[in-house]
């Protein structure tokens, strides 16, 4: 029979074996074949002129199709401003929707083998797999959230008494605290659900930079003195940081290597998706496409790893620890991984604190360089249409600071 409506689906269930299991089948249709639904604020029935075709599939969500001119349900603000936020916060539901249409029909595909045989059992194995990977990418962007808010401006005019000024200035820190305790945790249930999500390791290198940065800038914006023990403090979590992201990059290495070799997992049933007429969810590129995404992610993995390193070396020189000049060194060997350009490797050099420059906080050389880079990044991304990865959201984020403004 053919389901149009909840009332279709429900005599469907009505009418299936109860025992059993009940599957349905997607056809798309064209427009003029689609059925008239009743307006529920209204007693006309629309003509099906003025309906409104899908979002285009090419993800833009932003161009929809028009059958006809007709005013949309939907304003243009609120696609707009979904698309913007989604960008944002690396939140792709495309992905989810792909990873759950896959693993339900290989689900179901094993189902309906014997579940003894050899080969339901291996298709319950990638069904699963992807069932991990989008539990675990629902938790990452959920860190994300929770990332981004902890990421607020903190700016504070100088027009009460030092007191108060303290006290809003504490408060402010502490609930940023709180908001990157929280993205940790989900980062990390990422891991437990997913061991192999070097995102998820990425991101948690990330949530302890910021801490780190976050903490060094409110020791300065409050003119506290560093003692012992915060500098202990500031210190480890900055060498936790670069601990999950070195274990990240080795994940994703060793992946990658699998993956080139034939051996992951969607490679090994690769004929029983093709036997199974799931082809589609194998989304094959050429060898070039492949190559230049391969290396604009190890790019961008490089930049963030040399970027936490150099701002660790403003950090340790300004406290007078002799470690700094290895930590510069090393970022350098970071961002000539990253491709950098001798050019721009002698500017970052050049406005490292050390060398008189003054500078703003903790790095705001290296943040306008990284900008530049990134912004460099995406003109090449759209020339060559490489897509984004779930990892680019870490790369536009813009660290909290605690700013002191004078009234005059």
């Amino acid at each position: 029979m053919t389901i149009t409506t909840t009332s279709d689906l429900r005599m469907a269930e009505a009418s299936s074996d109860p025992q059993g299991s009940l599957k349905l089948y997607l056809v798309e249709v064209s427009p003029n074949k689609e059925p008239l639904y009743k307006d529920p604020t209204s007693d006309r029935i629309p003509e099906p002129n003025n309906l409104i075709s899908s979002v285009s599939k090419d993800d833009n969500v932003g161009e929809i199709r028009e059958v006809e001119k007709v005013t949309t349900c939907v304003e243009d603000w609120i696609v707009q401003f979904a698309r913007r936020f989604k960008d944002h916060v690396g939140y792709d539901s495309d992905s989810y929707v792909d990873l759950y249409e896959l693993g339900m029909e290989l689900s179901s595909e094993a189902i309906e083998e014997i579940v003894t045989t050899e080969n339901a059992q291996e298709l319950f194995d990638t069904a699963g797999a992807k069932f991990q990977e989008m539990a675990a990418l629902g938790l990452f962007n959920l860190g994300n959230v929770h990332l981004n808010k902890a990421r607020k401006w903190l700016m504070f005019a100088e027009d009460g008494t030092n007191e108060s000024i303290e006290e809003k200035m504490e408060t402010k820190y502490e609930w940023a605290k709180k908001e990157y305790v929280k993205a940790g945790i989900r980062y990390e249930e990422s891991l437990k659900i997913k061991a192999d999500f070097f995102e998820g390791c990425f991101a948690l290198g990330q949530q302890l930079f910021e801490q780190a940065k976050l903490a060094w800038s409110y020791a300065i914006g409050t003119k506290s003195i560093l003692e012992a023990g915060p500098s202990a403090r500031i210190m480890q979590l900055y060498d936790n940081a670069e601990d999950k992201m070195q274990h990240g990059m080795q994940i994703w290495e060793e992946l990658e290597e699998q993956r080139l070799n034939g051996l992951s997992l969607y490679d090994k049933y690769r004929e029983d998706l093709v036997n199974l007429r799931l082809e589609g969810f194998l989304k094959d590129i050429s060898t070039d496409e492949d190559a230049e995404q391969t290396a604009q992610l190890r790019s961008q993995m490089y930049i963030l790893w040399g970027t936490l390193l150099y701002e660790r070396s403003v950090v340790e020189f300004k406290m007078g620890l002799s470690a700094w000049q290895e930590s510069l060194a090393t970022s350098v060997e970071k961002f000539e991984l990253a491709g950098a350009s001798p050019v721009d490797l002698a500017v970052i050099i050049k406005n490292h604190c050390s060398n008189g420059t003054p500078s703003e906080g903790l790095g705001s050389k290296i943040d306008e360089i990284v900008q530049a880079w990134n912004e460099m990044y995406d003109v090449k991304r759209w020339q060559t249409g490489v897509p984004s990865f779930r990892l680019e959201p870490l790369f536009r984020r813009r660290v909290s600071k605690v700013i002191i403004t004078e009234t005059v």
